[in-house]
């Protein structure tokens, strides 16, 4: 596990590895991206042939007047703490089990923002997003191998960023609605 710290301009994030003289993945950590990959191109091609329904629970995480973005290892573009929800697992309890799986962080209160529908990477969703409001960001731990990045980005400067489909919805609400208003959403049918 590496932890993660902020820099002094609130926006730059270092990963400090006490297992490794530098952030430098191991070997180890790269055979684990690897199988990352390999299962996520694995997954794309089921679900293109397969169409399936998921259920997922994203925490945007808001620091200041700034968002926590994640970069997964089999992943170009960037995502809140999230995952998909388990059978008979309440969102908000898969929200707060993902966020502490890749960050490390367990959230205070959780407030519901959108719930979101489309389709994204060829499988109909369901994506509850919620938010977790901070003055400022805890270390971070990462593992490496899943999770490999971590940033904060200014709200202003979201649409310079490549996000998911989920985030890019969830932002583009925000935009159009006003932060603080829950919104149901359908997103028109576009593959991410």
């Amino acid at each position: 596990m590496c932890e993660t710290h902020v820099s002094g301009d609130g926006l730059s994030i270092m990963q400090a590895c006490p297992d490794q003289d530098s952030s430098a993945p191991s070997l180890t950590d790269h055979a684990w991206r690897a199988s990352y990959r390999l299962a996520f191109v694995g997954a794309k091609l089921w679900w293109k042939l397969r169409r399936p329904h998921h259920e997922g629970a994203l925490v945007a995480v808001h620091v200041m007047h700034n968002l926590l973005l994640l970069r997964a290892s089999y992943r170009t573009a960037w995502n809140f703490p999230g995952g998909g929800v388990k059978k008979g697992e309440p969102p908000e309890a898969a929200a707060r089990r993902e966020l502490f799986e890749e960050t490390g962080l367990t959230a205070g209160p959780l407030v519901p923002a959108a719930r979101l529908t489309g389709v994204w990477l060829s499988r109909r969703e369901v994506v509850h997003v919620f938010e977790w409001r901070l003055d400022e960001l805890p270390p971070l731990r990462l593992d490496n191998r899943e999770i490999v990045a971590a940033r904060l980005v200014p709200l202003s400067e979201w649409r310079q960023v490549e996000v998911t489909g989920p985030v890019g919805a969830y932002l583009q609400q925000q935009d159009s609605k006003g932060s603080g208003t829950f919104c149901e959403q359908k997103v028109p049918k576009k593959l991410y």
